[in-house]
């Protein structure tokens, strides 16, 4: 069972670790714990790079700025409650193998893990040690995304018939995203995991079959283990289809369109974590616009997960919610490599997101990273 020895004699807080102090990791998740105050607290940071260490525990303020090696002895200390896994993602099932066992709840960056095999041990481990874990989908406490989720439920654009979107951006050549794909690397696992995860919480359901089409420009040394570009379609019950795009080759441009028998809708820029977003709804009354301005979408996440931790209640997004999109994800693969439809065979999740789960909270000031570099060129 999960340990209950802690310091939360402080007003309720949940003391968190973030482990991995990459590009969005000292931009987004770092910065987000001034805003999450209410239930969450920094202790510790982890990291392999000392100057990192040392520089972002003293800029934030962490009672422990650690290497990885001394992780689980700091785990098993009762320090701290919850952990935030930021690392690359063939390293999530190890790392949430280690909390689990040492009774800390864990908050999981997608990709879950470059396997459904994999996120399944994840689950039941959590499950076995009582721990909750949650996978860091910050769009399902996202105004934006949950209002599109919400004008669809009221059935105003009519029977939902198709999703499609895109989403892409140029990459540097020495990302830790170009790993290769059996590790969780390319767009398929970076990006294209938010597409596939939108038309699901927008169609409310599980896709049942695949196809898809992988391709890479020729002599781009970038993808020499990976894709550039990845193309699917996929069809959920009620005969509705889903296609999307994700890329590492191209300009920047992210968007998604749900067509309905008596409307359509479309966000754009509805995956960045930063930034205004737009949704425009027609219908045969007209068209709507409504404007989202910039927010922090990783304090909500702090302050959702330490609730659960606080109140006893099961996240949403869950491990199953992770291990499906992963599921999907190697089905797509395997179309993509065939040239066959896959079927896809998914229990339907009891849980959605529900605009009643949105939490706003103000941007964060992006502070200087430390040897660390952005994803796009």
């Amino acid at each position: 069972m999960a340990r209950t020895r802690n310091r939360r004699g402080r007003g309720e807080k949940i003391r968190w670790a973030v482990v991995g102090q990459g590009h969005f990791a000292q931009t987004s998740i770092l910065p987000a714990f001034a805003h999450a105050r209410e239930n969450s607290q920094l202790a510790a940071i982890f990291s392999g790079d000392p100057q990192k260490r040392k520089q972002l525990g003293r800029r934030h303020q962490a009672e422990f700025a650690l290497p990885y090696e001394e992780l689980d002895d700091f785990l098993r200390s009762g320090e701290v409650q919850a952990v935030y896994l930021a690392m690359p993602n063939h390293l999530h099932k190890q790392y949430t193998m280690q909390a689990c066992r040492a009774g800390v709840h864990v908050l999981c960056e997608k990709p879950m893990a470059p396997t459904a095999r994999d996120c399944r041990d994840m689950v039941a481990a959590c499950d076995d040690h009582a721990v909750k874990l949650m996978i860091a989908y910050r769009l399902h406490l996202d105004r934006a995304n949950l209002t599109a989720v919400d004008e669809i439920q009221r059935g105003r654009l009519g029977d939902p018939r198709y999703f499609s979107s895109v989403f892409s951006f140029q990459l540097d050549d020495d990302n830790i995203r170009l790993l290769p794909t059996e590790q969780g690397g390319g767009p398929l696992y970076d990006i294209g995991i938010y597409c596939i995860n939108a038309a699901r919480y927008l169609f409310r359901s599980e896709p049942v079959e695949v196809s898809a089409l992988a391709a890479t420009a020729p002599d781009d040394a970038r993808f020499s283990d990976t894709e550039e570009q990845v193309s699917a379609v996929l069809r959920f019950p009620g005969e509705r289809l889903a296609t999307f795009t994700a890329a590492f080759g191209a300009a920047s441009a992210s968007s998604y369109t749900v067509s309905g028998s008596a409307g359509s809708l479309r966000l754009e820029a509805p995956y960045q974590h930063a930034g205004k977003r737009e949704l425009q709804v027609n219908t045969r009354r007209g068209q709507r616009r409504r404007t989202f301005p910039p927010c922090d979408q990783v304090a909500p996440e702090l302050v959702y997960f330490a609730d659960c931790i606080l109140r006893d209640r099961e996240p949403e997004p869950s491990g199953w919610e992770g291990l499906h999109d992963v599921t999907i994800i190697e089905a797509i693969l395997d179309a993509a490599r065939t040239g066959r439809k896959i079927a896809i065979d998914l229990e339907e999740r009891r849980q959605r997101p529900t605009k009643a789960q949105a939490i706003d909270k103000p941007p964060v000031r992006e502070p200087e990273p430390i040897r660390a570099e952005p994803p796009r060129t």
